[in-house]
């Protein structure tokens, strides 16, 4: 149902500036005005680009060897992705935002709506520069902010903030939306795809404003829902609600293409272990248990026509649960099934799925309360024990430490705010 009384509703969005560029220039201030780029899983693809290597024309999602050349003439500092930390300030960031707005909804690991329907019209754009400000004195990253009447709004407001020396745009007391949007290419606006901007740009829409003032009929009778929904927001009508509460993930996969080949069912055993751990960890954290597993294998798709293999196989289990060793132990005996032979293995994974909260009855007729009470303690230690030093301070054998097969990270920072031997020193003279 769309909400006529838009005039009330008042949603900032927070985006994070190039935010794996600023965790890494966090720590590393030299890097500071300088072109950075931070890559994908085994150093593949660019995922993350500074101001300065936008400038010299490096595309976001560019292979890496493509651009090898302007990196090095160019002097780019170049920077494997580093998922711990990155999630480490997210988490920092997010909860730095719940001081400005309780009804909050976390967006991606850098973005994140605010409802300001409690902040005065007048004190929009004040308040929008105390959210960046705070945010860079406690977390060191910045942001840039926009603010409208719906969320589709606060998009386009926020795409315009990061051009913007103040970072921080209003378009609840504009007088100019049209003109702004009008500045907004349609393959730039929120909810529009490769496929409809082709559709859009054949009929002449090319810009945000172009598309508001299109007739609603046309819209419902050439696109779907979505499009006639994106239409109506940027018309000031809210049409899409802000979710504060995150619901529970229904599946948990872990996987990883590997750093190099892998044909050995011992290195296959120790990924799997490790990512079942993984696993098992999130799901515990957020107080859930699984009842199926998946485990899958495969060589490279580039391998189609020369000895290409992929399988997997899923485990039923008899009694819910988020024990580590005992999904390790269901987990080795399905890649066992699976395992062939002859084959260099590129990637291998799993997933749990059919995931509900721990508090569902998950007991059987042989199960010993005693026994099931000594397990949860010793996850709950061994999860205590990884937060506290640092992951896989407290792991299983099978899991190993020397993980030959684990992904390629180059020029990886080696920065890890979850464990004080990799976090930087200072030197006192």
């Amino acid at each position: 149902m769309l909400s006529m009384l838009y005039n009330n509703n008042k949603i900032a969005l927070v985006d994070c500036n190039s935010f794996y560029v600023s965790c890494e220039r966090l720590f590393n201030p030299s890097i500071n005005k300088k072109p950075v780029v931070v890559l994908s899983s085994n150093d593949g693809c660019i995922i993350s680009r500074s101001t300065e290597a936008k400038i010299l024309g490096i595309k976001m999602g560019e292979p890496y060897f493509k651009v090898k050349k302007i990196v090095k003439e160019n002097d780019v500092k170049i920077f494997s992705t580093n998922l711990a930390l990155y999630g480490d300030i997210s988490r920092r960031v997010m909860k730095t935002l719940k001081q400005f707005s309780p009804q909050m909804e976390i967006y991606s690991i850098d973005e994140a709506f605010l409802d300001l329907s409690s902040v005065k019209n007048e004190d929009l754009l004040e308040h929008g520069y105390k959210i960046r400000k705070t945010i860079l004195k406690w977390t060191g990253i910045p942001t840039s902010i926009g603010i409208g009447t719906t969320k589709t709004l606060s998009k386009a407001a926020n795409y315009i903030a990061k051009k913007e020396k103040s970072g921080v745009i209003d378009l609840v007391n504009s007088k100019q939306i049209d003109e702004l949007l009008s500045e907004i290419k349609i393959n730039d606006v929120w909810g529009v795809g490769r496929q409809l901007t082709k559709f859009y740009i054949k009929n002449g829409i090319n810009t945000a404003y172009d598309l508001k003032k299109m007739h609603n009929a046309w819209i419902k009778k050439n696109t779907n829902v979505f499009g006639s929904r994106t239409a109506m927001e940027l018309r000031g009508f809210s049409c899409v609600s802000l979710e504060p509460y995150e619901e529970k993930r229904k599946n948990c996969c872990v996987s990883r293409s590997f750093g190099k080949k892998v044909t050995k069912l011992e290195d296959l055993s120790e990924a799997i272990t490790t990512h079942c751990l993984n696993a098992a960890e999130k799901i515990r954290l957020d107080k859930q248990t699984v009842k199926k597993i998946t485990v899958f294998i495969r060589t490279s798709p580039f391998q189609m026509r020369n000895n290409y293999y992929a399988n997997s196989k899923d485990i039923d289990l008899p009694v819910r649960t988020n024990d580590s060793i005992i999904l390790i132990k269901q987990a080795l005996g399905a890649l066992e099934n699976i395992y062939k032979k002859g084959y260099q293995y590129q990637k291998t994974g799993i997933i749990l799925s059919g995931l509900k909260d721990a508090s569902i009855y998950n007991k059987n007729l042989f199960s010993t309360i005693s026994n099931d009470e000594k397990r949860i303690k010793l996850m709950q230690a061994i999860d205590y024990t990884n937060i506290k030093y640092g992951r896989n301070a407290l792991s299983i054998a099978q899991a190993r430490l020397k993980k030959k097969w684990n992904i390629k990270r180059r020029h990886s920072s080696k920065i890890d705010t979850a464990c004080f031997d990799f976090l930087p020193t200072i030197k006192i003279a």
